[in-house]
């Protein structure tokens, strides 16, 4: 079974990211929230893609759902 922590640590070694943070407790359904420059000139759709590349087969076999909120550094600082 895959854990939050892997799925962080797999992000982290493929894709430059300011903040990567995963939450999810059954091993199949987690959210997310990651901040990463190549983000840049994407739009949500786009940014999604990216991850979903990231996390390759993960994404068929072990992850039934995954929740994103993706931001780049700008975006992400500007919240309220």
């Amino acid at each position: 079974m895959i854990t939050a922590d892997t799925i962080k640590q797999h992000i982290e070694t493929s894709l430059p990211c300011d903040l990567v943070q995963i939450e999810g407790d059954d091993g199949y359904h987690f959210q997310a929230i990651i901040v990463s420059s190549e983000f840049r000139g994407k739009r949500m759709i786009q940014q999604h893609q990216l991850v979903y590349r990231v996390l390759g087969d993960r994404m068929k076999q072990d992850i039934h759902a995954l929740s994103m909120k993706t931001y780049t550094p700008e975006e992400w600082s500007a919240r309220p």
